[in-house]
């Protein structure tokens, strides 16, 4: 069956993933990570982004992005993939042993309100989540260590500003533990391909996206029975 074309319009804020096949590391080293951001800065040059928040974990990433045009968002990310592909097994020796990552990106519209918050909390606290540090801001390899050490790099210099003002306490809202069901939505969105929003919002973007504005059931549909079959019940 032919893949259903992904739709992004411009002007809306974008959660977006991507994870290495079979969950095997993809940033081994420092170097792997510092390949990645200037491939982030190299992407905008080829589609201009708006780069809102990041996060690079050990074997997968995070991005959330507001694409000013219709299609910006397949544009840069398809360029950003494909060439950290072929940089990645060039600087690995693994050219022609098989796919980087899993598949395709995820990317899961946002509105620009508390859910944009709770995204951009979610994503900077992935470290924290995995034991990887105790404070959010002391991982390197995101946009927060960039905001609060002003490093003056490119990709620091391209983090755009934020469609909505973040409370003047980031920091402590970030460290601070997330509720359980901002938690569960958020991974909801991203297991189900859902907009994360309030209940207008993600509906009438749903309908503008073709998206189901519902989780998807699991498993097979159940088979409508007929007459015949209802009355022998």
């Amino acid at each position: 069956m032919a893949r259903r074309p992904r739709i992004a319009v411009g002007g809306v804020v974008y959660h977006v993933l991507n994870r290495a096949s079979a969950r095997s590391p993809i940033f081994r080293a420092r170097r792997d990570a510092e390949v990645f951001e200037r491939l982030l800065v190299a992407a905008h040059e080829h589609v201009a982004m708006r780069l809102l928040d990041y996060c690079l974990m050990p074997n997968h990433w995070h991005l959330v992005l507001w694409p000013v045009g219709d299609g910006d968002l397949s544009l840069f990310l398809k360029w950003l993939t494909a060439t950290h592909t072929q940089r990645w097994h060039d600087a690995h020796d693994t050219v022609g042993t098989g796919h980087l990552y899993q598949g395709r990106f995820k990317s899961f519209p946002v509105e620009s309100d508390r859910h944009f918050m709770a995204v951009c909390r979610y994503v900077e606290r992935n470290p924290v989540r995995a034991g990887l540090v105790e404070r959010a801001e002391d991982w390197r390899w995101g946009s927060l260590w960039h905001r609060q050490n002003r490093s003056g790099a490119p990709l620091s210099k391209l983090l755009h500003a934020w469609p909505v003002e973040p409370p003047q306490d980031w920091l402590a809202f970030v460290n601070n533990l997330e509720p359980a069901n901002e938690l569960t939505r958020i991974r909801r969105s991203v297991a189900r391909n859902l907009p994360l929003g309030g209940d207008s919002w993600v509906r009438r973007m749903a309908s503008r996206l073709g998206l189901s504005p519902k989780p998807r059931r699991r498993g097979r549909p159940r088979e409508k029975k007929s007459k015949c079959e209802k009355s022998r019940l």
